[in-house]
């Protein structure tokens, strides 16, 4: 059993949530009891999330999209009513963290997706608010770059979409997680071989075509499950509370 003070106390303080400009809200958006045995993991703070995580007994949720972003809970009704109402029927706190949580060099969702991916020469991309939110950084020898699809389709554990226009042979990768189509303009002109994202769209898949560039894209929901999970076991192993991360198999 841990103090919630406890936990957000080193949350705000690990993430750094107070150096990030973000539409998100971060930090503890709505308390519960002090008391915290169990904390659920989650990307999105939806109520079928909360339904899930209040059947598992949790005390504390934490997600990467919470449910403050700039003025949106300034009036409780329909369905901001119904999400606070599940918290508080279920005595549950939920913490957010989203900019923080994608940017941070050892539990962020883009630093665990470029280690998986076995990459080296790690180095910021992908600004944001006047922020470095992702990485990029190269293979250690060059891949086919076919191989390196089914490489990230195995990371993710997700379906890809690909937009193919680039090098057949690919060594330079850059990576910003989640809803970050845009900053594949970025990668084309630092020379990145492939760009790598979660949620792809139209104007991307127009930039890839006229600069030549590779993207492969994993799910805005697939790419952002990393650093939740890094979260739970860090919370587990600091403050001897249990941790569940809780997928919801969100496929795009």
């Amino acid at each position: 059993m841990a103090k919630l003070s406890a936990i957000v106390s080193y949350l705000d303080k690990e993430l750094r949530i107070d150096k990030f400009e973000d539409s998100s809200n971060n930090g503890l958006q709505v308390g519960s009891s002090e008391e915290v045995k169990k904390v659920c993991c989650g990307v999105d703070a939806s109520i079928p999330f909360f339904e899930r995580a209040a059947d598992s007994g949790a005390d504390l949720l934490v997600c990467h999209h919470g449910m403050s972003w700039g003025d949106s809970l300034k009036y409780l009704t329909g369905m901001n009513y119904n999400r606070v109402r599940c918290l508080l029927q279920n005595d549950m706190a939920l913490y957010a963290c989203h900019l923080p949580l994608d940017a941070h060099p050892r539990y962020g969702n883009n630093a665990l997706i470029f280690k998986k991916l076995g990459l080296v020469k790690r180095r910021g991309f992908g600004e944001h608010r006047g922020a470095l939110i992702g990485y990029a950084g190269e293979l250690p020898k060059p891949m086919r770059y076919d191989s390196f699809k089914k490489l990230v389709r195995k990371v993710a554990g997700n379906e890809i979409q690909t937009m193919d226009f680039g090098k057949k042979t690919i060594r330079s990768v850059a990576i910003v997680s989640g809803g970050a189509a845009g900053d594949i303009e970025g990668a084309a002109l630092e020379g990145i071989d492939v760009y790598v994202s979660g949620e792809p769209n139209l104007a991307a898949r127009n930039l890839a075509e006229e600069y030549g560039l590779n993207g492969v894209f994993a799910g805005h929901y697939a790419t952002e499950t990393f650093g939740v999970r890094a979260l739970g076991g860090i919370l587990r192993k600091k403050f001897g509370v249990k941790t569940e991360f809780l997928d919801m198999g969100i496929g795009f």
